[in-house]
């Protein structure tokens, strides 16, 4: 019997820049609302390194510190106006996702999502795509503490019943990789999203993949 029938019970993914190409789209909404406040522009790479984390981290991560409440929930506010109204139809799955998921979960596997998305935000996305029922469990960022701390994934071990070494937690950035290690959950890097493989690989995952398409032949031990 293969790898990948036998060695993980469940699969978590990461959303953005792991099963859907939004990484770029996420940027542009973010120029977006700091243009309309009349705020100044940060680093792409800034940007890009805040990608799953929650819209509330984020802020406080683009603002260099603590923001005074009103000025975080203007932005928050201002940013899910912009992603709602122009830019959340615009990310597609990368190719082959669909098929993917559908042969994991012929193969047995648990599927699960752990995203730094809101609800609302991902319910949209599965629902614009053929993944809606595929998924056994999901946690956002409105419903658990932002990555890198463990409880989304401590809550998906939970709810399926699965222990921390027979899952396997799947993300494109080190907050992905950071939160697996906190709950003490196998991880594996995908290098297209939100951060370079160099960083991905420091914070020694299993491997680091070129992209989610080669999953299968990953978990097959070739």
């Amino acid at each position: 019997m293969s790898r990948a029938q036998t060695s993980y019970d469940l699969i978590v993914f990461d959303w953005d820049g792991t099963l859907m190409d939004s990484v770029g789209t996420i940027v542009a909404c973010t120029r977006a609302t700091l243009d309309e406040l009349g705020l100044p522009q940060v680093e792409e790479a800034l940007i890009r390194g805040s990608v799953g984390l929650s819209i509330a981290e984020t802020v406080r991560r683009l603002s260099g510190g603590d923001p005074d409440p009103e000025h975080s929930a203007r932005l928050q506010e201002c940013y899910r106006r912009h992603w709602f109204e122009t830019f959340r139809d615009r990310p597609v799955l990368f190719s082959g996702v669909e098929q993917l998921i559908e042969r994991l979960e012929a193969a047995g596997h648990l599927l699960a999502v752990a995203t730094g998305k809101s609800r609302r935000g991902l319910d949209h996305d599965l629902s614009a795509t053929a993944l809606a029922d595929r998924f056994h469990a999901t946690r956002t960022a409105d419903e658990a503490r932002s990555k890198p701390h463990p409880q989304m994934l401590l809550d998906l071990l939970d709810e399926l019943g699965v222990a921390a070494g027979r899952a396997l937690m799947i993300g494109d950035s080190i907050w992905d990789l950071q939160m697996a290690a906190a709950a003490r959950v196998p991880a594996l890097a995908v290098a297209t999203g939100a951060h370079p493989r160099e960083v991905l690989e420091a914070e020694r995952p299993a491997d680091c993949l070129d992209g989610i398409a080669e999953l299968e032949k990953w978990l097959a031990g070739s």
